[in-house]
């Protein structure tokens, strides 16, 4: 049986993170324009410590945000996948029940080449096959267009925004819209029912 922590697309395996990822994790967390839609590039301290708690996810649920590579080649391609919210932003939720969210980051030489959707497709199928999830959100920036472009791409439906509980108030990039993918919409979307 395979290992349900590798996922292979066309083009990309997602594996899950070692430690000979945290150079390269490290330089695309640091990249200016990689982190453009986010507060800020990452040090060093801040992206190690963003790859532990990766890890500690793994641990404790079984998925996560995989590292993105290439078939045959290697080198970090970015990352991709889902992680529990640890924080309450959506109204319908259970906070019994925090929702999952779908992300990706994609180094700047591997942008604009279909790498976030089919990792995010992947993701996506792993969420709502194996994993039985019965609804997938997301969120970014209202500028971000290319991130929010996806995510139509993908079949999730905007559901309004909300203000990002571990960002201040007045920061330029509190407010943020929120997406929605159910399972049932994943699967007319996927097979026309």
């Amino acid at each position: 049986m395979p290992d349900p922590a590798l996922l292979n697309g066309p083009r990309l395996r997602l594996r899950p993170f070692t430690g000979a990822d945290r150079d390269a994790f490290a330089a695309m967390n640091a990249d200016a324009a990689v982190m453009r839609y986010f507060p800020a590039p990452l040090g060093r301290a801040e992206s190690d410590a963003f790859l532990d708690r990766i890890a500690a996810h793994f641990a404790a649920h079984g998925y996560g945000f995989w590292a993105l590579e290439r078939h045959g080649t290697p080198g970090l391609v970015g990352m991709c996948g889902l992680a529990r919210l640890p924080w309450e932003v959506i109204p319908w939720q259970d906070p019994a029940d925090p929702p999952v969210e779908i992300g990706w980051r994609i180094a700047q030489p591997f942008q604009r080449q279909g790498y976030a959707e089919e990792a995010a497709r992947i993701a996506l199928a792993h969420g709502f096959g194996p994993l039985g999830q019965s609804e997938i959100v997301a969120f970014t920036l209202a500028e971000n267009l290319p991130s929010w472009s996806l995510m139509e791409k993908l079949g999730m439906r905007r559901a309004g925004g909300f203000e990002h509980p571990r960002l201040p108030e007045g920061h330029r990039m509190r407010r943020q819209v929120l997406y929605r993918l159910t399972r049932r919409d994943w699967i007319e979307s996927r097979f026309g029912e």
